[in-house]
């Protein structure tokens, strides 16, 4: 039996070799590490050194402290994992975690979410992974690493064949990036995920739809892909809807706060009617109002039954449209996650929902409100439950239920690199004895 590492042990001297103080976090994190019973199974552990999530401030983990710490981990073949998002990086911590990358093959998931990497650090981290064929899951959000730097990784994603999910959301990407990334996604056969929320796009010509349609309809391997903020409307989800004509593997579509109104969702009402493969539709914060809703509850109830969830949060729908969906579910029994809070919720709505909730066809757990009565009056409260739930945020404990909170990108344990619809799968087996031994087809 080999003899593992004592990980604060070493960090302890290694402060003391470097002269460098000891950062309290980062030694707290060791030592429950070293107590860990996973690093002497095969699955390796995440070391979760985030510096948000905290009840008490800590110390959040600065450019020095990486560089103790990565002297450490070079020997620690079982620390497979490590969030470092919401820490005080810059390009100089880039510039270790990159010559770390360099040496190491056990690192599969590395979030480095909301710190200050620029454009040159972000240039160092997508070098190095023209070479790293480890790295799976990368998170680089928030960092305003600019549309230069996402050149930099659109470049990496010709060459790299590991990387399965890959976060630039948040990061001031530009118009060239997009395109870049697209064009490189028509020859990579292994990115699976990708966020490229919120970019900073120069006009409202939706170029960048454009490419990533085109993209979509050569692309086999991409399972979940998110495009909110992208000031998309009704012409741009055409170009998807007849790309997803011929796409039969992504699974997850996110066009969250765009500027969809009810003539796009008839493009998608259509695409529902005949794709065969996607689960979860995100059209949170856009328009729809009741006519789009209709149409998604015509596609629901008549054609459709491979949509798993969908979210139609603020979305100026009335009782109408809301209801017009509630009914759909009653003949639709694939539908099982829906979201609706931040509409014009009346009491047609409160009796639909709850009635739904009642006979045991929707799940607590599975939508954003929960029924409640007033003086014999049925209400609607709202529950903190989305598709966005832990995007930006995680427990440090391990990913909760329900699973339809947490995309694929979320921040989720090393050794879980299953993807949302396993999740998704595994929530509905418990809820429902009737899916058991259903195929996941999402890992």
């Amino acid at each position: 039996m080999s003899v593992l590492p004592d990980l604060h042990l070493h960090y302890v001297e290694a402060c003391q070799n470097l002269s460098q103080p000891e950062n309290p976090f980062i030694a707290r994190v060791l030592q429950e590490a070293d107590k860990n019973d996973e690093i002497r199974s095969t699955k390796g552990i995440t070391l979760k050194l985030a510096g948000n999530n905290h009840l008490v401030p800590v110390p959040r983990v600065t450019d020095d402290d990486l560089g103790v710490l990565v002297s450490v981990l070079g020997q620690a073949a079982f620390v497979t994992g490590l969030d470092l998002a919401y820490n005080l990086l810059t390009d100089a911590g880039a510039k270790t975690m990159a010559t770390f990358l360099q040496e190491n093959s056990t690192l599969h998931y590395l979030n480095l979410m909301f710190n200050d990497i620029g454009t040159s650090g972000a240039e160092l981290i997508a070098g190095v992974l023209h070479s790293n064929q480890s790295l799976v899951h990368l998170r680089m959000t928030g960092n305003k690493i600019g549309n230069q730097g996402g050149m930099f990784f659109a470049s990496m994603l010709k060459i790299n064949s590991a990387l399965e999910k890959l976060d630039l959301g948040d990061c001031d990407v530009g118009l060239q990036c997009l395109i870049a990334t697209a064009i490189a996604l028509t020859q990579n056969k292994s990115l699976k995920a990708i966020n490229l929320n919120r970019p900073l796009l120069p006009s409202q010509q939706e170029e960048a739809t454009v490419h990533i349609a085109r993209m979509l309809r050569s692309n086999s391997s991409l399972v979940e892909l998110h495009l909110g903020k992208h000031e998309m409307k009704n012409f741009g989800v055409k170009r998807l809807c007849e790309a997803l004509y011929e796409n039969s593997s992504l699974r997850y579509l996110d066009l969250s706060c765009n500027n969809i109104i009810y003539d796009g969702v008839e493009f998608l009402g259509e695409l529902l009617k005949r794709n065969q493969t996607l689960e979860i539709l995100d059209l949170s914060a856009n328009r729809i109002e009741d006519v789009g809703a209709i149409y998604l509850s015509e596609a629901l109830a008549t054609r459709n039954r491979t949509l798993q969830a969908l979210s139609i949060v603020s979305n100026n729908i009335t009782g109408k449209g809301l209801v017009a969906l509630a009914q759909a579910m009653h003949s639709n029994m694939t539908l099982s996650h829906i979201y609706i809070w931040g509409n014009k919720i009346d009491r047609s709505t409160c009796v639909a929902f709850s009635e739904l909730m009642a006979v045991g066809r929707l799940q607590p757990g599975c939508t954003d409100v929960a029924p409640y009565e007033v003086d014999g009056e049925v209400l609607l409260a709202e529950q903190s439950h989305g598709l966005a739930k832990h995007r930006y945020w995680s427990p440090r404990c391990a990913a909760v239920a329900p699973g339809a909170a947490n995309a694929s990108l979320e921040i989720v344990p090393v050794s879980e690199y299953f993807f949302w619809t396993s999740l998704y799968l595994a929530e509905r087996q418990h809820f429902s004895p009737s899916f058991r031994g259903e195929a996941n087809e999402g890992k």
